[in-house]
């Protein structure tokens, strides 16, 4: 049975830019508010009529060029959304057009800001079980699509953008290691997106508790499942909720030794695209070098989580 590996990363983000002076004009808030309490300074958001699929499509289109791999060679194509706004084509699918891709199997994946955690553990799963050989996954969002700009509590953490990852089988030791996934289903209205039109709330003290004291314990177990310690991990990639929760996950992790990834500080949280963005700049920066084991750890929507770690390319 063939393992697989991460051959390559790309990323996209609007050129438009956000700042928290820019909030402060529209909502009760200032730079001091914001960055004590989630720690984002800037955000990138989009222009009207830039789509959700042209991002995912160029943050694809960048990786496949970092694996040297052609779009008509991919076989499988999972982009993690939860901004969608079109049924069909879904969004997987109109990625594959913009690549002209020749016949992949193509599915969007919504567990919002665990998706992209999700999406490649279903990318590892098909290679591994040979029913495919060179996936794209993608985690796209437009967090501002789905967003109350009059709602200080949530304007200030979001922003937009795309990541991906080629997915490659490997006869070697498998870069990719098994994922640990769940969700607290009764718990799973902290965090909404969702009436006409679809708005992004959630009970922030909720999520922030769930997230502090009860997935340290399961980012430990991801590690367990790899059969590394955390001390020996080169990179930690969170989802970029939130800087007040990064930063206490990671001190109890006990990842001393990792690179912990804080884009969230530049590109506020972006849901699904949040772990391939920030890990895509870490590796373009090589500030995580070739060859390091690196834990991925989504939480959020639904209360789920997926983790598992990835050895970085």
């Amino acid at each position: 049975m063939p393992g697989s590996r991460i051959a390559a990363l790309g990323h996209s983000q609007p050129d438009r830019v956000l700042t928290n002076a820019d909030l402060a004009q529209l909502v009760d808030t200032s730079d001091e508010w914001i960055t004590t309490r989630v720690g984002v300074r800037t955000r990138r958001v989009a222009e009207p009529g830039q789509t959700l699929d042209e991002f995912a499509a160029v943050a694809a289109g960048k990786a496949l060029a970092g694996a040297g791999i052609a779009a008509a060679d991919v076989d499988l194509v999972l982009v993690a959304t939860s901004t969608a706004v079109a049924t069909s084509p879904n969004t997987a699918a109109r990625v594959a057009a913009r690549l002209g891709m020749k016949a992949p199997a193509t599915i969007d994946v919504n567990v919002v800001c665990s998706g992209f955690t999700h999406a490649l553990a279903l990318a590892d799963q098909a290679i591994r079980c040979g029913q495919a050989a060179t996936a794209v996954v993608v985690g796209a969002d437009f967090m501002s699509a789905v967003t109350d700009w009059t709602d200080r509590s949530t304007c200030v953490l979001v922003g937009d953008g795309a990541g991906a990852a080629v997915v490659t089988a490997t006869d070697h030791a498998s870069g990719i290691s098994p994922v640990l996934w769940g969700s607290v289903p009764e718990r799973g209205r902290a965090v909404v997106i969702e009436g006409t039109p679809n708005r992004f709330s959630q009970e922030g003290q909720t999520v922030f508790r769930w997230a502090t004291t009860e997935l340290p314990a399961v980012a430990r177990r991801v590690c367990d499942r790899a059969g590394i310690r955390p001390e020996d991990l080169g990179g930690v990639v969170f989802h970029q909720a939130n800087l007040r929760i990064i930063e206490p996950l990671a001190a109890k992790l006990g990842a001393v030794n990792a690179v912990i990834a804080r884009d969230v500080v530049d590109s506020g949280n972006t849901s699904a695209a949040s772990i391939p963005i920030a890990l895509a700049k870490l590796v373009e920066r090589r500030e995580i070098p070739a060859g390091a084991p690196v834990l991925l750890f989504g939480f959020g929507g639904n209360l789920s989580y997926a983790g598992q770690v990835v050895t970085s390319p």
